[in-house]
């Protein structure tokens, strides 16, 4: 087995282009966790190679290409060896970790109503949020694009259509089919979502009109939100604590709910039952990011400016007063700073430039400024987080807490920690900002929509799974009853001793296959890309026959298990035949056994009358010695 593997590697070496080339034709090729932990804690480099004749699709491809990144990816030197002539391991391992830290998953267990999912819920949960006034509720969605909501179901938030808590998920079926692209809460709690499609629901607390339906009555269902927005694609969502904001993709900020200080940046203090236009200075600008506060508003444009409305008691607005502000007004304290996004915590504000620089402004009183007192600021403040360059900033309208995270991974956290108040930013253990929320925040809720599986990751077996009999990427096809199946001659030959000499030196890109039909042919091929077979029983024993004639034990195996899943009395005489004819002595004993075990049944049938006269001669001498004609 260990000549083979590196018969096959020194292939693969000479046509790495051609196997990346399949593989980046269907995803970027990312480098599968699972496959490279197995592989480092194996005591030899290499050691996987001697795990078996049973060894999977993903173990030979997975390996191979695992050692091919490790050696060449980098590099494009041969691999190093030791004094033996052994690969040293010591010398690829550092490249290694690295592609582990950048896969690490987010741990939805540090949120405690998690707790009420079980194991098998949790392994399909893909996007989550946790919110409510005591972090006591849960919508997440699953990996089949299923919603499924639990807690206590205050105002009917959970959008069930009544206001009964559950501590068991159920299931959302009024969204269902629907992807979520973006989420946010209020404190009522009210729910604002916006689908892959941009379209806009909202359900939950609406005692001023912060679902944007034109009424102050409880939303108990989602409600899909059209006024004013038919047209238009919501790519973001945000809530304050009883107002809400959406932007389009074409940079427009539309605005509703409660506006006692301006919030909605109507110019007026009327509450605005329906999405309306905030104009006034951004009318002419091309939003690119939104946040709210308790009681205030904020976007940043496309040219980095910074615009500003609604309460400012705490000088959250960064206009170095603390007037409220019922329109727009652009922060001039940051002129000349390109900002990227804003986030916003209860009554503070925090934004991040383009240079990776972290400004804070507003509420200090738990230090969520960061400034190392706690004394309000109402101008911008540099919040200096040692020389690391800041890539994310966290905060949320419900909580008094800030947190960041760096180039380097290093993820920083400030403000109301769990009771304490932390004035500087504080270096953790986490690798997520999420993680600081979840254990420090209070409420513990998160302060995005939560992803918890990576987007379109998919392993390299999978990948080349999706490739099987893809004319766009093939560069060889057989001919078997006048159809054609699309294959990669690499793959094959790295994958079957038959075409790795068969294939060698034949250029051709059309091959004509008579010796065997195009179902049986066809699932051969497919089982090289997939490692598994789809037959009927009687199909399988045609494939029994190619895989005996092509030397492909595991797939011998897999045919025989197929026909022992599928034997009955009416063919249970052909399969023996199979079995015998095939040398497949494992099948063979199954299926006397089931003749014997059903001979009254068996011997009626027409493929008993019809046996080969030599196997029925030695049917009848085997059955004997084993009592079957006793009374």
């Amino acid at each position: 087995m260990v000549s083979l593997a590196l018969s096959v590697l020194k292939y693969c070496r000479l046509n790495l282009k051609c196997l990346l080339q399949i593989i980046y034709s269907s995803v970027k090729l990312r480098i599968d966790k699972s496959a490279l932990h197995r592989d480092l804690e194996l005591s030899s480099p290499r050691g996987s190679l001697t795990k078996g004749l049973h060894r999977t699709m993903e173990d030979y491809v997975e390996d191979e290409l695992f050692l091919l990144y490790t050696l060449y990816g980098k590099s494009g030197k041969m691999p190093v060896k030791d004094e033996r002539g052994d690969l040293d391991v010591s010398k690829v391992v550092k490249p290694v970790q690295a592609t582990l830290s950048s896969l690490k998953m987010l741990d939805v267990g540090k949120w405690p109503i998690f707790s009420l999912c079980s194991e098998a819920e949790l392994q399909l949960v893909r996007q989550a949020c946790v919110f409510g006034s005591a972090s006591n509720e849960l919508l997440y969605t699953t990996v089949n694009d299923e919603i499924f909501v639990l807690g206590t179901n205050c105002c009917g938030c959970l959008g069930l259509g009544d206001v009964q808590s559950t501590i068991e998920p159920r299931r959302l079926d009024s969204l269902s089919g629907k992807k979520i692209a973006c989420l946010s809460y209020g404190s009522g709690p009210h729910i604002v979502l916006a689908t892959t499609e941009g379209e806009v629901f909202t359900w939950g607390h609406n005692a001023y009109s912060q679902l944007g339906n034109g009424t102050t009555n409880a939303g108990l269902v989602p409600y899909h939100i059209s006024t004013n927005l038919s047209n238009k694609q919501v790519i973001e969502v945000a809530c304050g604590s009883y107002h809400s904001l959406v932007l389009t993709s074409d940079g427009e900020v539309f605005a509703w709910g409660y506006n006692n200080s301006g919030q909605v940046g109507s110019g007026s203090t009327a509450n605005q039952p329906i999405p309306r236009r905030v104009t006034g200075c951004l009318q002419s600008k091309v939003v690119v990011n939104i946040a709210c506060g308790q009681m205030c508003s904020m976007a940043v444009v496309n040219t980095g400016e910074v615009f500003v409305w609604g309460y400012n008691g705490n000088g959250q607005l960064g206009l170095g007063s603390s007037g409220n502000q019922p329109t727009p007004c652009r922060v001039a304290a940051l002129q000349g700073i390109r900002v990227q996004r804003v986030a916003c915590g209860y009554a503070h504000t925090l934004v991040l430039t383009d240079e990776g620089q972290v400004y804070a402004w507003g509420a200090n009183s738990y230090g969520q400024l960061g400034t190392g007192n706690k004394s309000n600021q109402s101008y911008p403040t540099p919040v200096v987080v040692e020389k690391d360059r800041i890539i994310e900033i966290a905060a949320c309208h419900s909580a008094h807490t800030s947190a960041a995270k760096t180039q380097g991974g290093h993820v920083y956290m400030w403000g109301q920690c769990r009771g304490q108040s932390v004035t500087l930013p504080h270096l953790t253990h986490f690798s997520s900002t999420d993680d600081v929320f979840a254990c420090f925040a209070t409420p513990a809720v998160t302060w995005r929509l939560l992803s918890v599986e990576p987007d379109d990751h998919l392993t390299v077996a999978e990948s080349l799974k999706r490739e099987f009999d893809n004319p766009n990427t093939a560069d060889l096809k057989f001919l078997v009853d006048g159809k054609y199946i699309y294959v990669h001659k690499v793959l094959l030959k790295i994958r079957c001793e038959h075409f790795r000499s068969s294939l060698e030196d034949n250029e051709d890109d059309i091959v004509e296959m008579s010796e065997f039909s195009y179902p049986v042919y066809r699932a051969f091929l497919e089982y090289l890309y997939t490692d598994s077979i789809s037959l009927s029983p009687e199909e399988a024993v045609g494939l029994l026959d190619l895989a005996t004639f092509y030397r492909e034990n595991r797939l011998k195996k897999l045919c025989q298990q197929t026909i022992k899943q599928g034997i009955c009395e009416e063919n249970a005489i052909a399969l023996l035949s199979a079995a015998v004819k095939y040398e497949a002595q494992d099948l063979e004993e199954f299926c006397f056994r089931f003749c014997i075990n059903h001979l009254t049944v068996v011997t009626q049938t027409s493929g008993f009358a019809e046996m080969d006269h030599d196997l029925l001669k030695n049917f009848i001498s085997k059955a004997s010695r084993v009592g079957a004609f006793k009374n």
